[in-house]
């Protein structure tokens, strides 16, 4: 077996992604599939670090509730990405990887607050940690907080996966423009010059200056988590030139 080339990571899957088909709530066989992945990436040796979105229960800054309170709106968010924590907790003990649940707001009948020690504490003892509640704060994204962690956790690499069959970063939407070409790899700087949709340019910025290469691919598809620590060319590669 190739060896890893990373040893730990920080894996962003999407809310959405997690509802399967739908984009809406969670889907049964999209959990089992994904907590399959993360466990044999786990066996073969690399630290898994997850921090969820929540779209797939709330988008209160967009939807029919986008003249919501910010702040409100981003406080409900952060309960989604814990709902999202516990039902990927689930499904990873299911299949036999011990996990722990942080969350950014304290919460502890269902989760532990997050503490970075203990954490780290997790790892070590082969443990998959899952955060959630974001960073605890409003106006601040779960990609934001992905970046955060990846960075406090001493991670090695974050891998974002998309949803709806978006298997990287292109020049433009590709679900609206059929022109839209794929980047293999392009760097932080020209993500947020281009003002490319791959993740926020606080996120993007924060990985930039603390050298944290970002993976952007369709988790759906099976094996992507697999080839991209075997050092498989998926999605796209976002890193200094």
């Amino acid at each position: 077996m190739v060896e890893p080339r990373w040893k730990r990571i920080v894996f962003k899957p999407s809310g959405e992604a997690l509802a399967g088909p739908t984009g809406s709530g969670l889907d049964a066989a999209t959990l089992e599939a994904t907590a399959l992945e993360i466990a044999a990436v786990r066996a073969r040796g690399t630290d898994v670090i997850i921090v969820v979105g929540g779209g797939n229960f709330w988008r209160g800054r967009t939807g029919a509730m986008s003249g919501m309170d910010a702040t409100q709106s981003d406080h409900i968010g952060m309960l989604g990405t814990v709902m999202n924590a516990l039902a990927l907790q689930d499904a990873l003990e299911r299949v036999g990887q011990d996990t722990r649940v942080q969350s950014a707001i304290e919460m502890p009948r269902i989760a532990e607050p997050y503490i970075r020690r203990r954490a780290m504490r997790h790892l070590e003892k082969g443990r998959v940690v899952i955060f959630a509640a974001g960073t605890g704060n409003p106006f601040f994204t779960t990609d934001t907080a992905a970046a955060l962690r990846a960075a406090e956790m001493d991670a090695d690499a974050l891998l974002k996966g998309t949803h709806s069959g978006v298997d990287g970063v292109y020049s433009a939407d590709p679900r609206l423009d059929p022109t839209a070409t794929k980047y293999d790899e392009i760097s932080y700087i020209d993500v947020m010059t281009k003002d490319l949709k791959v993740m926020d340019a606080t996120a993007i910025a924060f990985c930039r200056d603390n050298q944290i290469p970002i993976v952007v691919f369709d988790m759906s598809a099976p094996g992507a988590l697999h080839a991209i620590l075997s050092g498989d060319k998926v999605g796209t590669m976002v890193r200094d030139a």
